[in-house]
């Protein structure tokens, strides 16, 4: 499994909406092997696929795995059915950003359903970090990063 390269911001890859991935065929699931390693020698705790030049819906996430064993997950074409009112605001760092850390609001649960490597279609309600992983990771398929997220004075702060 080849590490892949990592995009940099501001490559206009990342502010690119991302094409629905479909079907899973062995092209997405050496995709999907290929980021998970990425994501690990980065070392980072998510990564979409337009970070790595791929634009797909489907982005790999772990957010155990710093702290604990790896938990890691796939998901493919994955949708926001639900979010919770209530929001957290803390810093999220962004691979394609190296060295930045921002401020950014997010809900603090979210459900969402996605398709697995098997196929098959999931639903799990995510809360804490991983729903906040999983919703700077979904801004990454929809061509927003987090510098998008903050005021212009914010942005302006943060690179600085």
């Amino acid at each position: 499994m080849p590490l892949l390269s990592i995009v940099q911001w501001p490559d206009p890859r990342l502010a690119t909406p991302c094409a629905p991935v479909g079907a899973v065929t062995p092209a997405v699931r050496a995709l999907a092997a290929d980021m998970l390693e990425t994501m690990y020698a980065a070392p980072g705790r998510g990564l979409a696929a337009p970070q790595v030049g791929i634009l797909q819906r489907i982005f790999v996430m772990d957010v155990t795995w710093k702290d604990g064993p790896r938990t890691p997950m796939v998901l493919i074409d994955p949708e926001v059915v639900w979010q919770a009112e209530t929001r957290v605001v803390g810093p999220e760092g962004c691979l394609s950003i190296p060295g930045v850390l921002a401020d950014v609001e997010r809900a603090a649960s979210i459900r969402l359903v996605w398709t697995d490597l098997s196929g098959d279609r999931v639903e799990a309600v995510l809360d804490g970090f991983a729903a906040i992983c999983a919703q700077h990771e979904l801004d990454h398929l929809d061509g927003i990063v987090t510098l998008d997220r903050l005021s212009a004075e914010d942005r302006t702060k943060v690179l600085a």
